[in-house]
């Protein structure tokens, strides 16, 4: 399960277009996050329950924290669902058992 941070508003987007499905699904990732300000970290945490998490900081920056040992595919399904969230991006759903729940 992911967990968004509350969002005060959308993160800071930096595009000069406003983002698309298309876009975070098919853009190479590291592109993605280094357009959008995105910093990921790897959490500590290792519990495969754990799969994600999501922080918009005051100045509307981006942090992602990660599950230790999680498999790429799976991290990368995970930062671009994340990433359409907080950019308020309506994306696919994710197939089953992922979701994402905004606290």
């Amino acid at each position: 399960m992911n967990t968004l941070a509350p969002t005060r508003a959308a993160a800071r987007a930096t595009s000069a277009t406003a983002p698309t499905a298309d876009r975070l699904l098919d853009a190479p990732l590291d592109e993605l996050l280094a357009e959008f300000g995105v910093d990921l970290v790897v959490s500590s945490i290792t519990d495969p329950g754990f799969t994600g998490g999501t922080y918009v900081r005051e100045d509307g920056s981006v942090l992602f924290a990660m599950r230790r040992g999680q498999p790429a595919s799976e991290r990368e399904m995970l930062a671009r669902a994340m990433l359409g969230a907080v950019l308020r991006v309506p994306m696919p759903a994710l197939p089953a058992p992922y979701q994402l729940t905004e606290l």
